[in-house]
């Protein structure tokens, strides 16, 4: 017997949000790390805000707003208007950031609002740091072999926004700017005026960006330190080597891996300073050749 199209709503309803999400879905695990290390920040998130002030509307739970954001990450969630959308509609999302089914989300707004907050009590690197220290406590770091690296973060300016540094292009329109030639050393964004055009490789077309940097230990493939800085051509191995002074230990071995961009006299140098040895690809192509000794390079290279 074929079945009724009928969709007849439910006044109440009895299912909880715990038990739509799957047992062995992998948000469950993250969730659960997120939290014990959300709960470690309770003093820091209660200074926040002012508890004498009385009158207004409470605020949104911070630790929710975090919640919300990872997700933001982990999805690549491209706007906070359509993160919200899909909070408000997406059951995994709500069951998360720790919303009932019948709680109605807060406005987009809401993130910018709390942004500075977050920004100016330093809350995002705390949980960070707290995150690497469960990790540690798991037994899941190896303290010993580590990778850095690093990438573009492309900055949030249009071209409309670059202009010349002298001024000399104050009388024309900002769309027209076809053709011109742009450099560091004359054009700046307006609205973000420490980006730099830069380019990872040849072949590729320069782009106004920030570098981001990231350590990251081999065992398991967890990152324990981050970065970012101005784009230039030094600043890969530059942070590199600050991020590995935080986890040189005289007392044990630590190495370091990397490609062919660190490959460089300078970098290498300091890695033998710090009594890490650099695992660096060679680049043999690089003026000079490569800055890897025999140390390193005599060993040969196991085939598959």
């Amino acid at each position: 017997m074929r079945g009724s199209d009928g969709y007849n709503e439910s006044l109440f309803s009895t299912i909880r949000l715990e038990e739509i999400v799957p047992a062995n879905h992998p948000l469950r695990p993250i969730r659960q790390w997120f939290n014990d290390a959300l709960r470690q920040l309770d003093t820091k998130f209660s200074s926040m805000y002012e508890p004498g002030v009385k009158g207004g509307r409470p605020s949104i739970a911070p630790e929710k707003l975090m919640r919300a954001m990872l997700l933001q990450v982990l999805y690549s969630v491209r706007s906070e208007r359509q993160l919200v959308e899909q909070i408000s509609y997406n059951l995994l999302f709500r069951w998360f950031v720790g919303l009932a089914i019948e709680d109605t989300v807060w406005n987009h707004s809401v993130f910018s609002k709390n942004r500075d907050r977050l920004i100016e009590f330093d809350v995002v690197t705390d949980v960070f740091n707290a995150t690497v220290n469960q990790a540690h406590h798991e037994g899941l770091l190896s303290g010993e072999h580590f990778s850095v690296d690093g990438t573009l973060i492309q900055v949030w300016a249009s071209h409309k926004s670059i202009r010349r540094k002298d001024g000399g292009d104050d009388d024309r329109s900002p769309d027209d700017w076809h053709g011109e030639s742009r450099s560091n050393a004359t054009h700046a964004s307006s609205t973000d005026p420490d980006s730099r055009l830069y380019r990872k490789s040849n072949g590729v077309a320069a782009q106004w960006c920030y570098l981001g940097h990231v350590l990251t230990d081999n065992r398991h493939g967890l990152v324990v330190d981050v970065c970012a800085s101005q784009a230039n051509g030094r600043a890969e191995r530059e942070q590199a080597a600050q991020m590995l002074e935080g986890v040189a230990s005289s007392g044990k071995r630590v190495t370091v891996g990397a490609d062919k961009n660190y490959d460089t006299r300078g970098f290498v140098a300091q890695c033998r300073q710090l009594n890490i040895p650099p695992h660096v690809a060679r680049n043999t192509r690089r003026i000079g050749g490569s800055a890897i000794d025999h140390r390193t390079s005599r060993h040969t290279m196991a085939t598959p």
